[in-house]
């Protein structure tokens, strides 16, 4: 292999390490994310309020917006990753009011 080429790989496993760690981040994150969410989908079934907000879904999504442009982020994955995110959210407190 040549002094460039195992530069190449030393500088691809690097990458990948940070990548790996990411990942790791954002899945303790989620996680951490949906304890909350949960909490707030037993407050809501236990006093009767509808497991959607819709006004402060908007606010949020324009917030992450915002965010990933600051970011260098395409803003508009960010709005779909927020989605997703919101639809499963509103799943599981659909299913803690039944």
């Amino acid at each position: 292999m040549t002094d460039a080429a195992t530069m190449a790989a030393t500088l691809l496993k690097d990458h990948r390490e940070s990548i790996d760690r990411l990942d790791a981040i954002l899945v303790f994150t989620l996680a951490e994310r949906f304890k909350h969410t949960q909490s707030v989908g037993r407050l809501k079934a236990e006093h009767g309020l509808p497991p959607s907000d819709p006004a402060r879904e908007a606010r949020q999504i324009d917030r992450l917006e915002t965010l990933a442009r600051e970011a260098n982020l395409d803003p508009e994955f960010a709005r779909k990753f927020l989605n997703f995110i919101i639809s499963e959210v509103i799943r599981h407190h659909e299913k803690l009011q039944k």
